[in-house]
């Protein structure tokens, strides 16, 4: 029987999923996928917290006893996300040892509030980092524009970084150099290179949905016949940024003290249109030195169907590119496309921490009571 999981990560994609709670580490979920389905990393938002911090009973213990201390709401969030976190870095150990660094990771994002605020995020993310106290952990930070200099400067600390909400070619170049000098000043700071990783979370489906919609108001033949292309291609373009900008004498100068590449990661990678295959985003976006953070849906789904046929993405950046040009030539405003992504992104984020925050402030009642 063929495995697809394995031929995944054989053919150098690391498989992370996109989901943690502390259901998955107290009921042996997360180690039966480590164990059974190749995973070898997590990743966690603030919609992925909310959603596990609803389950009250998993917390109930931890919240009372932070609320009988006296903990503020602040506080008690910080301490169950970043307990669930530890564990979950705790369980990677071996994966990360056997990888000399490069997986057994897991991340936790900086409050999504902050992300027009440059300082701040880079304050959370330093202060996430030490709360943690782990080596394989990844804070997550927003490549917004105000994230940018944050991603440097939080680096430059030797603090190890995930960037998030990455939806166009152009910001990614940004982030990536963002990385380097990053790199450059934890070099000046005296920081060890080898020991800083990062990943740059390139999102898939959602850039799909979007466009989609646009080439459905337009209605004509040409425009529907592009339906379901925007974001594969979107990623191949991605990795010829990825793979042009970590080559030549200023990457040399890095990995001659042992820095790491700031892989790709595929993110946003459960298909949102039924009419489309549900291993789209992984069977199409296979290269290696990349990561795919799938949902849990979308992991199971590869194991029973995936086709993994070998790399589907070098060599095609010409035409993805092709791709792009059809989609302006029919009217699609593709910057706007990613201004509203962006921004929505945030927004999604924001509103699934506020919605975390009522939870567990009503958790923090009831224990109290």
């Amino acid at each position: 029987m063929t495995d697809p999981l394995k031929q995944l990560s054989d053919a150098g994609v690391s498989v992370w999923l996109d989901d943690l709670s502390r259901e998955r580490l107290t009921s042996g979920n997360l180690a039966e996928l480590i164990r059974d389905k190749h995973v070898v990393g997590v990743t966690t938002n603030p919609t992925i917290f909310a959603g596990a911090l609803s389950d009250g009973q998993a917390y109930d213990a931890q919240v009372r006893e932070l609320a009988a201390r006296g903990a503020s709401l602040s506080e008690v969030v910080r301490e169950l996300t970043t307990t669930d976190v530890r564990n979950a870095c705790d369980l990677f150990r071996e994966v990360h040892q056997r990888s000399g660094g490069v997986d057994g990771r897991v991340s936790i994002e900086v409050d999504p509030g902050l992300a027009r605020d440059t300082d701040a995020t880079t304050a959370e993310a330093l202060d996430l980092w030490k709360t943690v106290d782990r080596p394989n952990l990844l804070v997550k930070i927003p490549a917004t524009e105000e994230g940018l200099p944050s991603i440097t400067s939080t680096l430059a600390e030797g603090v190890s970084v995930n960037v998030t909400l990455i939806f166009s070619v152009e910001r990614y170049r940004a982030v990536m150099d963002a990385y380097l000098a990053g790199l450059e000043q934890a070099k000046a700071n005296g920081h060890d290179l080898r020991s800083i990783h990062s990943v740059a979370s390139f999102f898939v489906s959602r850039v799909d949905s979007e466009v989609d919609g646009r080439l459905d108001a337009i209605g004509t033949d040409e425009a529907k016949a592009l339906r379901g292309q925007a974001a594969v291609a979107n990623a191949r373009l991605a990795y010829a940024a990825f793979l042009e900008v970590f080559r030549g004498p200023r990457w040399d100068a890095l990995a001659a003290d042992g820095a790491n590449r700031q892989r790709p990661l595929w993110a946003s990678t459960g298909v949102k249109n039924p009419d489309y295959s549900p291993t789209l985003y992984v069977d199409e976006l296979v290269v290696a030195d990349t990561v795919n953070t799938m949902p849990e849906k979308t992991l199971h789904a590869v194991a029973e169907h995936g086709k993994i046929t070998g790399d589907t993405v070098t060599g095609t950046a010409d035409a993805a590119q092709s791709v792009y040009d059809r989609l302006s030539a029919v009217g699609i405003d593709i910057d706007d496309v990613y201004r509203v992504l962006e921004t929505e992104g945030v927004e999604k984020f924001d509103k699934s921490w506020a919605e975390l925050l009522e939870t567990v402030q009503g958790q923090i009642d009831a224990a109290k009571s």
